[in-house]
């Protein structure tokens, strides 16, 4: 009886650890830039955001423990007509990818989303629904989850998010079917907002893109502590491809992203080229991304 007892135990652990979730998500709620007497309602959004994003499988894939994806959401409050909202924030939304054999995380997703227009009331739980709008915020929350996992996915395999942000662009309708004028859900109110995001994402002429990323990371920083020359080789690569895509389509959501999170990153790579790399790469840098041309010069330096 005992051993039945013990091997039960061990299997519903080992069911446990097989149905992980997906995400591993540090959630922040500053709130300085409002006046309210009763503050704990910010704790208590803290408290439901993170449970909400920590607590929930995402998709049916297995996730061991250690495979959850590390992930922050820093929410600035910026306007609160009472302790039960609504609510105006600022919202990063930044995820992070381990390097293989190595303990270094490259970062792989970094946006500040300027359009947190939500609901919420202290103890309200969250619920969820892919085919039907519930919450202003459980929406925010939904998209963002299937986009760092899409992300993820395109970084360790070909096109591997695209069935994460299929279900994205189902949230997004969602939304716009309940109210067309939604922030940050539609085409009008910015060119860098959720909406433009998941667009790039799903845009064929921007294909390329999603094509580099597998090429950066899973076949360039991945390989490069074995065969740093072929990952720099791939790595390049991976940028002409952008330079490509940033042709058809100059100053697109995604590939601001990209360079806003990578641009210190890819200055630590390719410092150790070969001098004709150095000078190809940063020539293309500074075709695609001028604005951080002052921090590329540093390739050149040994």
């Amino acid at each position: 009886m005992h051993k039945v007892v013990v091997l039960l135990f061990f299997g519903l652990l080992s069911l446990g650890k097989a149905q992980a979730q997906e995400l591993q998500c540090d959630v922040v709620v500053n709130s300085d830039q409002v006046q309210l007497t009763d503050r704990r309602v910010f704790t208590d959004l803290r408290n439901a955001v993170s449970t909400f994003m920590n607590n929930r499988r995402w998709t049916n894939d297995v996730y061991r423990p250690e495979e959850r994806i590390r992930c922050r959401m820093l929410i600035t409050i910026t306007a609160a007509e009472s302790a039960n909202g609504p609510f105006k924030a600022v919202t990063q939304i930044i995820s992070n990818r381990p390097v293989y054999g190595t303990g270094y995380e490259t970062p792989l997703l970094s946006f500040i989303d300027k359009s947190w227009n939500f609901e919420y009331s202290e103890s309200q739980p969250l619920q969820f629904s892919e085919n039907a709008f519930t919450s202003h915020l459980a929406s925010l929350l939904t998209f963002y989850a299937y986009m760092i996992i899409g992300l993820d996915r395109d970084s360790f395999g070909k096109q591997g998010g695209t069935p994460l942000y299929d279900r994205a662009l189902l949230v997004q309708n969602n939304v716009t079917a309940q109210n067309q004028n939604s922030a940050g859900w539609t085409a009008f109110d910015d060119t860098r907002n959720r909406y433009w995001l998941l667009n790039n994402l799903q845009d064929p002429q921007i294909e390329g893109f999603r094509n580099a990323l597998y090429l950066y990371y899973r076949q360039g920083m991945d390989i490069f502590i074995q065969e740093p020359d072929k990952a720099r080789a791939n790595m390049m690569e991976a940028i002409k491809n952008i330079q490509e895509v940033a042709r058809r389509k100059p100053g697109a959501a995604v590939l601001r992203s990209f360079f806003e999170t990578k641009a210190d990153e890819i200055v630590s790579v390719f410092r150790g080229a070969q001098p004709n790399d150095k000078q190809t790469v940063l020539t293309a840098l500074s075709e695609i991304d001028p604005t951080n041309m002052t921090k590329y010069q540093g390739i050149m330096q040994r």
